[in-house]
């Protein structure tokens, strides 16, 4: 199925007769920023946040499931629901939201307000994982957020490896439940499978590929092959999984989300925030960075993968750095950039020190 953006925004236009030079760049550096309070918004009302439980058997969500692997490195192997999957089977999937539904019919991975793309596992997710495997951040007794989370494979990773606990929060519920929940479950079967040494065949882990010494990313497809179902996995208890029982899963938009956990005493603070692909629509910049300004711990780090500019969409990097240095909370640091094609990058922010205001 072929996908595209959905939106209409409007374009923003400044009369170059009213101005010098000059005057008309500062005039498109302060517009930046300030159309965003306003414009772009959402055509349908804010979502509430709510939490989500894990189901009494969450081994159910994995029935009859079509999963794939990726293996970056050395990290470990990441497991994921195949999103065509849900294509095929929206009307036999519980979807309150109807997103499933209408992102078909209307052919788009986004729909402002309503569907935020979360089914989709977006090309700079693999961009940041790679930093992560270079970098060599074990995560060990840290508290991680996974924003805008939408198949929880960066937070997945952060579990994994030693992270004290993994928050995940994506806008649509449906996301969560039908896509977060079971990736997680999945992975932490695998983690199980593999300290017990059982089913050691048949697992679908990723691969390592070699050209060149040259490390390469590899996915795999676990798919029905000859008519026959694909091997079940063991059946354990997952919803007592030490892995499974460090995390929490919550839904809506980010301004909800964020007053849902400040009220909780202690109210959560996390070492490490990572977003992926979230600033492409800037009628969503001023309750991101409200929500990172006030759920990032003291020292902590947010990593933000994004494209340069998001067509048809209206935002981008660009925009969001002029933003975030007109709020004057956060430095920025461009930790990758890539060159090819549409240019994409990754970047860290951190609070800014004394000396630096």
């Amino acid at each position: 199925m072929s996908f595209r953006f959905n939106f209409d925004v409007p374009a923003q236009t400044t009369n170059p007769d009213d101005a010098d030079g000059n005057e008309l760049q500062k005039r498109k550096k302060d517009n930046a920023a300030k159309p965003m309070e306003d414009n772009t918004k959402p055509a349908e009302p804010v979502k509430e946040a709510k939490e989500h439980l894990l189901l009494s058997d969450p081994q159910l969500l994995l029935m009859d499931a079509v999963t794939e692997t990726v293996t970056i490195g050395t990290l470990p192997p990441l497991h994921f629901l195949n999103e065509t999957v849900f294509e095929k089977t929206a009307s036999e999937r519980e979807d309150g939201e109807k997103i499933l539904s209408r992102t078909a019919e209307q052919r788009s991975d986004l729909i402002s307000g309503i569907y935020e793309g979360g089914l989709k596992v977006w090309e700079c997710t693999y961009d940041l994982l790679e930093l992560i495997e270079k970098d060599v951040e074990t995560f060990g007794g840290k508290a991680v957020l996974d924003l805008g989370c939408g198949a929880g494979l960066l937070g997945i990773l952060a579990l994994k490896r030693g992270a004290r606990q993994v928050h995940f929060q994506d806008y649509n519920s449906t996301v969560i439940e039908q896509l977060t929940v079971p990736n997680v479950i999945l992975n932490c079967q695998e983690d199980d499978e593999v300290e017990s040494g059982d089913d050691k065949e048949g697992r679908g882990k990723g691969k390592i590929q070699e050209e060149d010494g040259c490390k390469k990313k590899v996915k795999e497809k676990q798919e029905v092959k000859d008519g026959s179902p694909p091997p079940k996995k063991r059946s354990v208890d997952l919803s007592q999984h030490p892995l499974q029982a460090k995390c929490r899963f919550f839904s809506g938009d980010w301004s909800t989300f964020l007053a849902l956990v400040k009220k909780e005493d202690p109210q959560p603070k996390y070492d490490i925030i990572f977003t992926s692909e979230t600033i492409y629509n800037t009628a969503y910049y001023p309750a991101l960075h409200e929500t990172l300004h006030k759920l990032l711990a003291p020292g902590g780090l947010v990593y933000l993968a994004t494209k340069s500019h998001y067509f048809g969409v209206g935002g981008g990097l660009h925009l969001f750095e002029t933003f975030v240095e007109q709020r004057g909370i956060f430095s920025l640091d461009h930790l990758w950039d890539g060159e090819e094609g549409l240019q994409r990058h990754v970047i860290v922010l951190h609070f800014k020190m004394a000396k630096d205001t």
